[in-house]
């Protein structure tokens, strides 16, 4: 049903018959790479958090990006609590590994990390442990209705990723 809802959104723009299915699992960001033939970081892994009051939220980050606490607490006022496996079917209509922006089961914020900014596409799940789709920044941007960029993540090379952005915005 996953897997459906999330075509069915893609269908909006045109889009339904580009989401890929795949014979192997891509439930986890190397799955995922190894299957696509990408690098793990340009997998654009949803994670669920809970939010303030009965609204829960997304972030969409690189997949070599790690949440960092201290940026995740100063943006959203509050500790970072995943959602638990149940919770995240519940909120999303995804299964964990297939969790994505698209087609949610009820009303999420969903937020954009920077770290995604430096590559041209990225390859999120589009709701089932075996399936993608490949997306510019701005698409996953349009396609997700996302809240906001914002910067809560660590772990992957920021001045790397902003001198590869000023080149391409010179190369343009």
């Amino acid at each position: 049903m996953s897997l459906e809802s999330v075509k069915a959104h893609f269908a909006k723009w045109g889009r339904a018959e580009d989401v890929m299915e795949f014979n192997t699992s891509s439930a986890t960001v190397e799955e995922a790479a190894e299957t696509i033939g990408v690098i793990p970081a340009q997998i654009a892994k949803t994670l669920s958090f809970k939010g303030k009051e009965e609204k829960n939220l997304l972030v969409v980050a690189a997949g070599d990006a790690k949440v960092d606490n201290k940026k995740f607490r100063q943006t959203f006022g509050m500790k970072a609590r995943m959602l638990k496996p149940d919770e995240v079917l519940d909120q999303t209509g995804h299964v964990v590994g297939g969790v994505c922006p698209f087609g949610l089961a009820k009303d999420m914020d969903v937020y954009l990390d920077i770290s995604m900014k430096r590559f041209d596409y990225l390859y999120p799940a589009c709701g089932s442990t075996n399936s993608a789709i490949k997306l510019t920044c701005e698409e996953l941007d349009e396609y997700s209705s996302a809240n906001d960029w914002i910067d809560v993540c660590k772990g992957w090379d920021k001045e790397e990723a902003e001198k590869e952005t000023v080149s391409s915005v010179k190369s343009d």
